[in-house]
């Protein structure tokens, strides 16, 4: 056979293929959400304010840009196919939400489908949504139309490349990722049905705790699947796993947990990246209550969190400690850096100070084979959030200045070794890499 009639061979293939794909699409169910979602306990579902609710979903983090009106849209989300902007969902009946009626509103919370079947990009985390109750919905429907200011201001448009650009094709994408709708409480015990509907729904902690498939979409909606709430990437930043025995709800107890959902810190580590807004907006204004809830759930669905102490190196710390504080001339490079450059604030223990300055002893972001958050945060600093119950607002400093891609290698991989810390070493093309991507 010829190569002119391969060729032909695979494009016809191709055709047929295509044309399959089509017909699949044109016949996917655009909607598989009851008219409402009902939740069967009264006790999961305690009488919330819209405002609450908000707060609940993090609506304003995305939907707000830095100094901006609240609501009015315009946030870039950075997503594997492109930027996409989040729109405005202010009042406003030309530019907003103003004339979407409730079920308009259910319809972009549960299927993804805005007023007029526009479909949504998956950066609307609507597959999670879909466990929101009805109560909530209406809740938050009513404070978005009545207590928020309208803006008359244009999101910017999102402009992906082809093939992604062609919205009717998500069709096939939602009925892959979209579960049946409503929340089913299921441990008899109103305070875990409380913490996994806010873990599973409004929380939407999965969408970035746990990993996708090849198609995006996310591993499982509840702990029933093995791989949700067991690490994820988002932007470069790894996504910690909130569940099992290498997890912080397997180390932390249930008050260093409440404490860093509240605060951003505590006295093991402290938020960075995409965690810092996710604490500013949202989870400091949740009820004590409702933060409870959640750690208990975390460590509930965690592998024997009772029996799993954090396993430590005893004699590794010492003896990092101890060739730290000798300060010999010819020690190697990183551990040099790290003198000049972290000693003084995380020490020579690696452990830094509660509350203050995070430990780098069994650091997840330290040591997660996903390097860039933690590259991030040598090149550009970080800087924990200020909330109503901790406002001060402590920065560490970028060394992009300061530190060539070299050093930056040298330094990040001493840590990723030191004081028993096992994680592989960091090369200068990858903090090149990172140092072209993020901003100063």
């Amino acid at each position: 056979m010829s190569i002119m009639s391969k060729v032909l061979r695979l494009a016809g293939a191709l055709i047929v293929l295509g044309v399959i794909v089509i017909l699949a699409i044109m016949f996917v169910p655009t909607q598989r959400t009851p008219v409402q979602a009902q939740i069967a306990s009264d006790d999961v579902v305690v009488a919330s304010s819209g405002e609450y609710v908000s707060r609940l979903g993090d609506c304003m983090a995305c939907h707000t840009v830095e100094g901006g009106k609240p609501f009015a849209g315009g946030y870039s989300i950075d997503s594997p196919l492109g930027a996409i902007y989040s729109s405005n969902i202010t009042p406003d009946p030309e530019y907003g939400i103003g004339n979407w009626t409730l079920d308009d509103f259910r319809a972009a919370l549960y299927d993804g489908i805005g007023k007029g079947g526009h479909r949504l990009y998956p950066a609307m985390p609507s597959a999670n949504y879909r466990k929101l109750s009805e109560a909530d919905i209406a809740s938050l429907y009513d404070y978005l139309m009545n207590e928020v200011e309208p803006v008359a201001e244009k999101a910017p448009e999102t402009e992906l490349p082809f093939p992604f650009n062609q919205r009717w094709g998500l069709r096939l994408w939602d009925w892959v990722a979209y579960k049946d709708a409503g929340f089913e409480p299921r441990y008899n015990d109103p305070v875990l049905d409380r913490g996994a509907y806010l873990v599973e729904g409004p929380g939407h902690c999965g969408a970035c705790h746990s990993p996708r498939t090849a198609l995006f979409v996310q591993s499982g909606y509840n702990a029933e699947d093995s791989k949700f709430l067991t690490g994820g990437v988002i932007g470069g930043w790894y996504a910690q796993p909130l569940r099992g025995s290498n997890s912080v709800s397997a180390y932390w107890d249930e008050a260093q947990m409440v404490s860093f959902l509240k605060t951003g810190r505590n006295a093991h580590s402290g938020v960075a990246g995409e965690m810092t807004a996710v604490v500013s907006h949202s989870l400091q204004y949740f009820t004590d209550e409702d933060l409870t809830a959640i750690a208990k759930y975390l460590r509930h669905i965690s592998v024997d969190t009772e029996s799993s102490p954090r396993v430590l190196n005893v004699e590794a710390e010492k003896s990092t400690a101890a060739m730290l504080l000798a300060a010999s001339p010819d020690m190697e490079l990183g551990a040099r850096l790290y003198l000049d450059n972290c000693n003084a604030c995380h020490f020579s223990a690696g452990r830094g100070a509660d509350g203050v300055f995070p430990e780098l002893v069994g650091n997840s972001m330290v040591l997660a084979d996903e390097q860039g958050g933690f590259l991030d945060v040598i090149l550009n600093g970080a800087e924990m959030p200020s909330t109503a119950t901790r406002p001060s607002r402590l920065r560490m400093p970028g060394f992009r200045e300061r530190l060539s891609d070299d050093e930056v290698a040298a330094l990040a991989s001493f840590v990723r070794q030191a004081w028993g810390n096992n994680a592989g070493p960091v090369t200068a093309k990858t903090v090149a890499e990172v140092r072209a991507t993020t901003s100063k």
